[in-house]
C-alpha cells in the first residue's frame, strides 16, 4: 500500500527521497510528505500528487542529509493535509511515518488523551507517535528503547520510519507484517517499502523481518529484536536493472509489462523445462516432493489476479496430477476456521509476496502442519521467507498497479509444478507430458504473435470506449479467463464489467443481454467450443454484441461475432497464456481512449499490505 522511503549519508536526502518516492507512486497513493533533518525537523506534505509536494516546496528550506517520505494510501482518515504523512510528536521532537493499520490505536488514544495529548489529525499513525514520544519523555530513555516498549503494546501491523531532533544523522526504523528494505552503501543508507528507491545506488540490500529493530545512521546499520538482542544483518545482491523499472519508450508500464510477455514467461521456463530430455527441473521444492505427491489434498491462496491464476491452475492440477485442489481467497481463508491437517500443501500465490491476507492465512496453515509452497515475484519477500518452499516468478519489477505479466508468469510456473507432480505421480503419459512441454516452449513465441498485430484489439477497444457494462463468458479453464478479463477492465477503465461460466448465463446475466451490452466470449478451439457456439447464438438470438477470441483458423465463431480477435492454437490446457494477452490489451486500449491513468488506477494499490 504506502509507499516509505528513507535516505541517511552525504548526500542532500531531498531529492533521493522524492525520487524514492516516484519510484513507489505505481503503489497507490492519496497523499505525498517528506521530512528533512536540518537543525531541526521540517515537515512538508499535502493532498495529491508528488508533483503537487514539489510545487509546495519550492524555495523552502531543503538542506539535510537525513529525510524520511511517505506517500499515503487512506486508512484511518480521509485524504487530506492533515492525514497526510510524515507527523510530528506533540513535542515537536519526532517526525515519524507509517505503513500499516494500528488496530488497538483507538484504546492507546485514550490513554494520551487523559495525559493531556491533543492530536491534529485522524490518524492511528499519530497515536502511535505520540506514544513513543510519550514513553520517551515520561521514562527518560533513548527513542530506540521507547519504540521497543511502545511496540510490545501495539496490535497491527505496521513499518515505521522516525528521525529525531536530537539524533541528526539517525533514522530508527521497525517492522511487523509490511515491507521493509535497508541498502547499504559507502557511508550512506537507504530505506523503502521494496527495492526500487535505492537501486541506481546500491544492489546490497537487507530485507527486514518481523519484530526486527533498526538503528540507521550514514556509517552503520545495527538489527536488534524487540528483546534487545543485536542482530546479525544479511546483505543480499540484487539481481535486478534500473532499466526493469523504467517505461523504456513505452507510453505507460502497463503497456511495457505486456509486451514482456514473451520474455518473462522464457525466463520463468529458462534453466527449469529441457524438452529434449522430457525433464522439469524445480530445485526450489524438489526436496517437499514427496509431500507434495502425497498430499491429501492442494490448497490455493491469494488475492485478485492471484486468485484467478490458482483458480486456472486448479483445472491444470485436477487434470494432470489427479489431486484434490481446493482454490480460496486469502482473506476469507484467514478468517474461517478451516480444517488443515499436516497432510495438506498450501500453495500460496502472490506477486508483491507481501499480501497481508495471504501471509495471515499461511502463517495459520504452517501452524497447523501443512506445508507451505509460496509462487511469488520478489526475492526475499516475507511469502517467500515463511514459505517451506516454493519457485519464483522471475518476470521482474511490475510497476503497473494491474497485473498483466505477473498472471501469465504465476500460471507458467504453477504449470510447471502440476507437470512435475504428474510425471513423478505418473498420472500423465510421458508422451502427454512431452507434448505439453513442447506446447509450453513454444509460448513465448505465440504471445509474441498476438502482441505483433495489436491493431485489431485497438480499434475494437476504440469502439466500445463509451460502453457502461460488459460481459465476459468462457467455459472450462478459460472461465477463469474470463474473471481476469473483467477485472482487468474495471481496473483500468472503471466500466462495469462481469465474469461469468458461460454455461452460467442462462441462471441469471442473460437478463442483461440487450442491444447495447458488449459480450466477451473466449472461444478457442477445445473441448468445450460447441457448448461456447451455443451461448454465443443464444446472446445473438437477444441483439447481445459478440466479441470473440478464437483460434487461428476458426470460421464458426467468427460468423456469429460483430468482432473478433485471434489467437494461436495451442494446447487447451495451456491456452489461458494466450487468450488473457488480448484481454490484457483490450483492458489497456480502452483505458486510454477514456482518459483514465491505467498504470495508477484511482483508489487502488499495487501491493495490499494491510486489511
Amino acid at each position: 500500500m504506502c509507499g516509505i522511503v528513507g535516505y541517511t549519508g552525504y548526500r542532500d536526502a531531498f531529492p533521493v527521497v522524492i525520487k524514492g518516492l516516484k519510484r513507489l507512486e505505481y503503489r497507490g497513493y492519496d497523499s505525498a510528505g517528506i521530512a528533512l533533518h536540518n537543525k531541526g525537523l521540517h515537515v512538508y506534505k499535502n493532498m495529491g500528487k508528488i508533483e503537487r509536494l514539489i510545487e509546495n516546496i519550492d524555495g523552502k528550506d531543503l538542506a539535510g542529509h537525513t529525510g524520511i517520505g511517505h506517500t499515503r494510501w487512506a486508512t484511518h482518515g480521509e485524504p487530506n493535509d492533515k492525514n497526510a504523512h510524515p507527523h510530528l510528536s506533540a513535542s515537536g521532537k519526532l517526525a515519524m511515518i507509517h505503513n500499516g493499520i494500528i488496530e488497538n490505536y483507538s484504546q492507546l488514544k485514550q490513554e494520551l488523551l487523559q495525559k493531556g495529548y491533543l492530536f491534529k489529525s485522524d490518524t492511528d499513525t499519530e497515536v502511535l507517535l505520540n506514544f513513543i514520544d510519550e514513553i520517551k519523555e515520561n521514562n527518560h530513555c533513548s527513542l530506540e528503547e521507547a519504540v521497543r516498549i511502545a511496540l510490545k503494546r501495539v496490535t497491527g501491523a505496521y513499518v515505521i520510519l522516525l528521525i529525531d531532533q536530537d539524533a541528526p544523522d539517525t533514522i530508527l526504523a521497525a517492522r511487523k507484517g509490511s515491507p521493509l528494505v535497508i541498502g547499504v552503501g559507502k557511508g550512506e543508507h537507504f530505506l523503502g517499502s521494496d527495492a526500487s528507491p535505492m537501486l541506481e545506488f546500491t544492489k546490497d540490500v537487507v530485507y527486514v523481518n518481523d519484530y526486527e529493530l533498526a538503528i540507521i545512521s550514514p556509517d552503520k546499520l545495527v538489527l536488534k529484536n524487540l528483546g534487545n538482542e543485536i542482530l546479525t544483518p544479511y546483505v543480499q545482491k540484487l539481481d535486478l536493472e534500473l532499466s526493469a523499472i523504467e517505461k523504456g519508450g513505452f507510453d505507460h508500464f502497463m503497456l511495457k509489462e505486456i509486451f514482456e510477455q514473451p520474455h518473462t514467461i522464457y525466463d520463468c521456463l529458462r534453466g527449469r523445462l529441457n524438452t529434449q530430455k522430457n525433464k522439469i527441473t524445480l530445485s526450489g521444492i524438489e526436496q517437499y516432493a514427496k509431500e507434495i505427491c502425497n498430499a491429501n489434498r492442494i490448497i490455493m491462496v491469494a488475492c485478485g489476479t492471484s486468485w484467478h491464476a490458482g483458480l486456472t491452475a486448479e483445472y491444470f492440477f485436477e487434470e494432470c496430477c489427479r489431486t484434490n485442489v481446493e482454490v480460496e481467497y486469502a482473506s476469507e481463508f484467514r478468517y474461517r476456521n478451516p480444517i488443515i491437517t499436516p497432510g495438506d500443501v498450501i500453495i500460496a500465490i502472490s506477486q508483491s509476496g507481501e499480501t497481508a491476507d495471504t501471509l495471515v492465512a499461511i502463517e495459520n496453515a504452517k501452524a497447523k502442519g501443512a506445508i507451505i509452497l509460496g509462487v511469488v515475484n520478489v526475492v526475499g519477500s516475507s511469502i517467500a521467507r515463511i514459505s517451506h518452499a516454493g519457485a519464483y516468478t522471475h518476470a521482474g519489477p511490475e510497476i503497473g498497479v494491474a497485473s498483466t505479466k505477473a498472471f501469465t508468469a504465476q500460471l507458467t510456473v504453477l504449470s510447471m509444478i502440476a507437470l512435475k507432480i504428474a510425471q513423478l505421480k505418473g498420472t500423465l503419459s510421458s508422451d502427454r507430458i512431452n507434448r505439453l512441454l513442447v506446447e509450453l516452449e513454444d509460448i513465448p513465441g505465440k504471445v509474441q504473435q498476438i502482441l505483433n498485430n495489436t491493431s485489431t484489439i485497438q480499434s475494437i477497444a476504440k469502439k466500445y470506449a463509451n460502453t457502461r457494462d460488459f460481459l465476459y463468458l468462457g467455459r472450462g479453464i478459460n472461465f477463469p479467463v474470463a474473471l481476469e478479463g473483467a477485472l482487468k477492465l474495471k481496473e483500468v477503465s472503471y466500466i462495469h464489467a462481469e465474469g461469468y461460466p458461460a454455461a452460467e448465463m442462462k441462471h441469471g446475466p442473460i437478463a442483461l443481454v440487450d442491444d447495447q451490452l458488449p459480450v466477451v466470449f473466449i472461444a478457442t478451439k477445445d473441448s468445450y467450443f460447441e457448448k461456447v457456439i451455443s451461448n454465443m447464438q443464444e446472446v445473438k438470438a437477444r441483439k447481445g454484441k459478440v466479441i470473440a477470441v478464437v483460434s487461428e483458423g476458426d470460421q464458426r465463431a467468427v460468423t456469429l461475432s460483430e468482432s473478433v480477435i485471434t489467437v494461436p492454437v495451442c494446447d487447451e490446457m495451456l491456452a489461458p497464456l494466450l487468450t488473457v494477452v488480448p484481454l490484457q490489451l483490450f483492458a489497456y486500449y480502452i483505458g486510454v481512449e477514456r482518459g483514465c491513468d491505467v498504470d495508477k488506477p484511482r483508489n487502488l494499490a499495487k501491493s495490499v499490505t494491510v486489511e
